[in-house]
């Protein structure tokens, strides 16, 4: 087994909202892979007391636990389950009703000695390399597919936000659990795979260096601390903003790699 995670923070003065985990339990076989990336609320406003690295890893923490206990449970009932213990947790301190209540992105993927199940919910992405080196991006792409003027502001984007027709995040309501992309592979389909936040995939999906092949080439050869130190490199070089544009320059940024 070879496990291999890079994070780094957008702003050294601020708490990485990212968060991810993994589990391999003591019987039975198998292991599991969970990656948060919490949402950023403008100036802190979100409903909140605790804020949202505390809401990424009390959510995470749930999922890696459930993952890893209840073989039971498919990974959208892991995530629902989740995000009700969370709510829970604090819905007499904060207002869960708040748009931008904390929330994140969330990436699974949970394997035995046959099959790996998988769960995409937002911008994150998952990536399943095959035994002859082919790589599958198992994305959720609703987000890209709004008007990009729905976007453009807080206010605006909150309207499209875990609504119909709109995009979705785990925040608050244990439904939203069903509106994830999910899938299964046999096991021996999998040679490796890979999680990465949107501040890791920007080295795809922004600045175009390469496809989701030559990306999983980078983090097999330099690691995830590779590809991440390569998008800030690239970030940093983006003085004309010609590739960010309106995008903060840098962004919380995490990458897993595991080959089963």
């Amino acid at each position: 087994m070879r496990i291999e995670l890079g994070t780094i923070p957008g702003d050294p003065a601020r708490p990485n909202e990212d968060w991810s985990g993994t589990v391999l339990p003591a019987s039975g076989g198998g292991g599991a892979l969970v990656l948060l990336d919490g949402v950023t609320p403008p100036a802190g406003d979100d409903g909140c007391v605790h804020g949202v690295p505390w809401f990424t890893a009390r959510l995470g923490g749930a999922m890696v636990e459930l993952s890893g206990s209840r073989r039971d449970m498919t990974l959208p009932e892991i995530l629902s389950e989740a995000i009700r213990r969370t709510a829970e947790t604090h819905s007499v301190t904060c207002d869960l009703s708040h748009a931008r209540t904390p929330q994140a992105t969330v990436v699974a993927a949970r394997w035995d000695a046959a099959w790996l199940e998988y769960l995409v919910l937002s911008d994150s992405v998952l990536l399943l390399e095959d035994p002859e080196g082919g790589v599958r991006a198992v994305l959720d792409d609703r987000l890209d597919r709004l008007p990009r003027a729905l976007l453009a502001t807080e206010a605006t984007a909150d309207t499209a936000r875990n609504q119909e027709g709109g995009f979705f995040t785990a925040a608050a309501d244990p439904s939203v659990a069903v509106r994830a992309v999910t899938g299964r592979v046999p096991l021996a389909e999998v040679r490796a795979l890979a999680a990465l936040t949107d501040g890791a995939s920007r080295w795809v999906e922004k600045f175009g260096e390469g496809d989701w092949a030559d990306c999983f080439g980078v983090l097999r050869k330099e690691g995830p601390q590779g590809l991440i130190d390569r998008v800030r490199a690239l970030e940093d070089g983006d003085t004309e903003r010609r590739y960010l544009r309106r995008s903060k320059t840098h962004d919380d940024a995490t990458a897993v790699f595991l080959e089963p």
